[in-house]
């Protein structure tokens, strides 16, 4: 059955192996190399067995070699130039995961294989005797020739990067594109609205993205995520209407039983109170394990009832139905739940993974242009610390996107959950590092939300300011470029977000500062950009001038 797999085919010199090694990074995966598994398992160089056995020998043992590789999940396979001629490769590549060729002209692919060097480990053990110019022939008339044999079954894959004029890091995103467009879909029974899928300790969960089928399709998207029994459907008041009802209708046409908690809107309902109104609640309606409880609304719905779902029974399973960017893009993914005390933001709280996640984004239509504002400052930060490619979306289609149109808006929600989901599936419970990449301005940020009692900015502005301070931070520092700070600065002016504060004193941000989850032994764990797309760990930074750029901060 196909499996988290993708398989890249093509000619040699398309740049399979390097192309695979950095798309195993992107998507936090594994690489192998049937090449490379032949050498090590025989024991002999590809060019001994061609001599020793032949053709036919060779491709016995890629074939021994490809069967191997099926048992694995989560790798990226760069297969032989030959491979996938055999029918049975093709059967065993297509039933398993997905398949994308690398292509470029002969001309480039020679000019790539000459610049190997000849003393290079793989062109001692892993020669390519198929490539030797006969007589009177040169080596792209070899190429070509070769490569006309073999068109053929590199046209049967299911999705073709042509790569001459693109680097290996632009061949490797679109390869790891291809993988979130069509794998995750393979996953769930060929599903296009999939997303992506979170692959953690817990179970794989599939994130849903599309436009206008939340009514339609919500009620056996559940079923068909393993619900069972009764669904309680927690929301704040001023999602009731549409969204909580119209959950509420799918899951009662799908012959569900269906029942609505609300609460009122605001940071100030995602505190232990309200989670204890919510548990007597579930006491009171003889709610059981078995039963599921589904969050409606925004972060604030995620996190109280993700925090519900985690505790009451001792566990109950959760399912996300997002309505503002911020939940679609960040929170609803990657199975955070917390509430919040007086001495901090998300402070109580668990690790709990949904079974799903629902995002229908024409909800964003129905959003006040502030809250859709702020929500852009999680999607512009996925982008700056995690996918250039991203970054340039937003830099030429930002009208588009501020006008919601829907074919772009969705992918671009489709890909910011990817990014998500990726960096989730490699790094569940920020143990790892990476993980925290995804707090890209969220340690100033949290300060200045804390610091004006969570009722003056909200999440997303107050994010973007903390990205504002920590581009200035990482400049100082040494490691952010002074481009990267001005295409930052240009992109939150374009999205409507503040880079500045007012009204709040820069002590009172400061010391909220130091109660923050990722102060540990006393020091900040700093999340600055090393380019666009680019983020690094650093502790070493400097306590007075952090107090300068958070004072620098203030407006006027």
């Amino acid at each position: 059955m196909p499996g988290a797999r993708l398989f890249l085919i093509g000619f040699s010199g398309a740049g399979k192996s390097a192309v695979g090694r950095r798309a195993t990074a992107l998507l936090g995966w594994e690489f192998a190399d049937t090449d490379e598994a032949i050498v090590k398992a025989d024991g002999r160089p590809i060019p001994r067995i061609f001599a020793e056995e032949g053709e036919a020998g060779f491709r016995r043992r890629e074939q021994e070699a490809l069967r191997g590789m099926l048992d694995r999940e989560r790798v990226v396979v760069s297969t032989g130039g030959g491979l996938p001629l055999d029918a049975e490769n093709r059967r065993l590549m297509e039933s398993a995961g997905v398949v994308v060729a690398l292509e470029a002209r002969p001309e480039t692919i020679e000019a790539r294989l000459a610049a190997v060097p000849p003393d290079n480990a793989r062109a001692e053990g892993m020669a390519r005797p198929m490539l030797r110019p006969g007589q009177g022939e040169s080596a792209v008339e070899r190429i070509a020739a070769l490569k006309r044999e073999r068109q053929w079954a590199y046209a049967l894959a299911a999705w073709t990067i042509q790569t001459d004029a693109l680097s290996i890091e632009q061949a490797a995103h679109e390869a790891a594109r291809a993988w979130r467009r069509l794998g995750a879909a393979a996953l769930h029974g060929g599903d296009s609205h999939v997303a992506a899928v979170v692959v953690g300790g817990e179970a794989a969960y599939p994130i849903v993205v599309g436009w206008d089928f939340l009514e339609a399709q919500a009620g056996q998207r559940f079923i068909g995520a393993g619900l069972r029994g009764r669904a309680y459907l927690i929301c704040d008041q001023n999602v009731l209407h549409p969204y909580g009802r119209l959950v509420q209708r799918s899951l009662t046409a799908a012959g569900v039983e269906a029942h609505l908690f609300t609460f009122p809107p605001g940071e100030e309902s995602k505190s232990l109170s309200m989670a204890a109104r919510v548990y007597e609640w579930l006491a009171e309606m003889r709610a059981e394990r078995r039963d599921a409880i589904v969050a409606v609304g925004g972060g604030v719905a995620g996190d109280l009832a993700g925090f519900a779902a985690a505790t009451y029974l001792r566990g109950m399973p959760v399912f996300h139905i997002p309505t503002t960017l911020t939940a679609m893009v960040d929170s609803s993914i990657g199975g955070k739940t917390a509430v919040d005390l007086g001495a901090g933001k998300n402070l109580v709280g668990a690790f709990h993974q949904p079974a799903l996640v629902l995002a229908d984004v024409s909800a964003l239509t129905t959003l006040p242009p502030r809250e859709l504002r702020e929500g852009w400052a999680e999607a512009l930060k996925h982008g700056l610390a995690l996918d250039a490619d991203l970054v340039e979306v937003y830099e030429s289609q930002a009208d588009m996107l501020l006008a919601l149109e829907p074919e772009l808006t969705t992918e671009v929600v489709a890909r910011n959950a990817a990014v998500k989901a990726r960096i989730v599936t490699q790094d569940e419970r920020e143990t790892g590092g990476v993980r925290t990449l995804l707090n890209y301005g969220h340690t100033i940020g949290h300060g200045i939300e804390a610091a004006s009692g969570y009722g003056r900015y909200l999440h997303g502005e107050a994010v973007a300011i903390g990205m504002t301070g920590a581009a200035r931070i990482g400049a100082a520092h040494g490691v952010t470029p002074p481009d990267v700070v001005e295409r930052q600065q240009v992109l939150l002016e374009r999205f409507g977000l503040p880079s500045t504060y007012d009204a709040l004193d820069p002590a009172a941000i400061l010391e909220a500062m130091t109660r923050d989850k990722k102060v540990s032994a006393g020091a900040v764990s700093w999340v600055l950009l090393d380019g666009v797309g680019s983020a690094s760990i650093h502790r070493d930074v400097d306590v007075e001038m952090v107090r300068e750029v958070v004072e620098g901060l203030r407006a006027g």
